[in-house]
């Protein structure tokens, strides 16, 4: 798919007092700690976003003509969800899963908007809000794992398993990726001050995902954490930033594999990680196990044009898909089956495009790059259609591709504008 920044090369930029600007800021700074509450609906996060869109529009929000293909993707994936529900309008459960894809989507254009503009510093107060949201969300959990707040042990846990502020283990732990990612990135590139800050926060982080138990989680947060820290290695400016680079990452990992071995010399937890960590599970294996279930509606997607309709596939099967691609295919026929994959994997291309241009931001792009591509192959295992950190890592990375797209094509005008007449 052909990518269209170029015909916003030349519009210029808008400005806002500084008052306007810092309002701004702020509301993303809430949209990112505010992601890490959704145990309750609407969860903060809904109206965080919800105040941001309002500032945001009242103030000035420009529409880009990059964001044709992917406003054209995310009405298709929905209009084929709506299609294919129809049948099903009398229940509520479907009335509301619609409606929350449709948000998702409307939430996606609106940051793509959204970080166009202004990206370093939007950026930045949107980093800062997701680590403090990581924090108190680990520190709940952590708190309930250990029964550390009393009587609130099976409000912050779920099966043994820490899930804090959010109602599954596992999207406590999804959700917890892109903030270890930054942490990660402070650690091994800011002052020793504030490298030290982050890696107390790291290791709050990292306590939390080991306890939430998720496989998932667990094999993303190391992919990726060694992804970005590769991208960073490859984009780094200077031999010195290299070398450090390299000796932080290696203290860091081994302070982590200590943390690791301290905690599993705790027999309920050895016990529980041996038993996560296995690949010998039941729900996985069999005809009607998660794979069998992949491989089963697919075959039932191929003679289901509009598919079975949203939160009807443990009608034939004992769970759900745990497969958001089939999910697509099996909740909006072929329509949403198509134009999911195309959307995700498109972006995953353009992200890859975009990796070594020099911005200002390319240190936070590098890694929500590679939280976003951590949960493109998690989105084969398991259903992420809903993950709000999902849809908001989608928008994000569309607003860098165009701000990118923008900056460089600015730098290149620049020497002619200061040419001697």
């Amino acid at each position: 798919m052909a990518y269209p920044a170029a015909v916003d090369s030349s519009l210029p930029s808008l400005t806002q007092a500084p008052g306007v600007a810092a309002l701004q800021r702020a509301l993303l700074w809430l949209v990112g700690a505010g992601g890490a509450i959704v145990y309750i609906e609407p969860s903060p996060y809904e109206f965080a976003t919800l105040a941001a869109m309002i500032v945001f529009f009242a103030t000035g929000l420009r529409m880009r003509l990059a964001f044709v293909p992917l406003m054209l993707l995310l009405f298709l994936i929905n209009l084929g969800y709506t299609v294919c529900a129809a049948y099903l309008m009398d229940k509520t459960p479907i009335v509301n899963w619609i409606m929350t894809s449709w948000y998702m989507a409307v939430t996606v254009i609106f940051f793509a908007m959204v970080f166009s503009q202004d990206t370093a510093a939007r950026l930045e107060l949107l980093r800062r809000g997701l680590i403090v949201g990581a924090v108190i969300a680990s520190a709940a959990g952590i708190a309930g794992y250990f029964h550390l707040v009393p009587g609130e042990h099976d409000l912050l846990t779920l099966y043994g398993r820490a899930r804090g502020t959010f109602k599954d283990p596992n999207v406590l732990s999804a959700f917890l990726i892109l903030p270890a990612l930054f942490v990660l990135q402070s650690i091994v590139t800011d002052r020793f001050g504030k490298a030290v800050r982050s890696a107390i926060a790291l290791g709050i982080i990292s306590l939390a995902l080991l306890l939430a138990f998720s496989r998932a989680a667990w094999g993303q947060f190391v992919l990726t954490s060694a992804l970005m820290l590769v991208l960073m290695f490859l984009t780094s400016p200077s031999t010195k930033q290299r070398s450090r680079l390299v000796t932080t990452a290696v203290i860091a990992a081994a302070a982590i594999a200590l943390l690791l071995a301290i905690l599993l010399s705790f027999d309920s937890i050895d016990s529980l990680f041996k038993e996560r960590a296995s690949f010998d599970q039941s729900y996985d294996e069999g005809r009607f196990g998660r794979f069998g279930r992949h491989i089963l509606g697919f075959q039932m997607a191929l003679d289901l044009p509009l598919g079975i309709g949203p939160l009807q596939f443990t009608r034939f099967f004992p769970e759900d898909t745990h497969n958001s691609y089939l999910n697509a295919f099996m909740s909006g026929g072929w329509i949403s089956g198509i134009c999911y994959p195309v959307l995700i994997f498109t972006t995953v291309i353009l992200g890859f495009r975009y990796i070594f241009v020099r911005v200002p931001w390319q240190r936070a792009y590098l890694a929500i790059f590679a939280a976003f591509l951590g949960t493109v192959g998690e989105s084969f295992i398991i259903d992420t259609d809903h993950w709000r950190h999902f849809w908001l890592m989608l928008g994000v990375m569309w607003g860098m591709f165009a701000a990118s797209h923008q900056y460089t094509a600015d730098a290149r005008r620049a020497p002619v504008r200061q040419a001697p007449q």
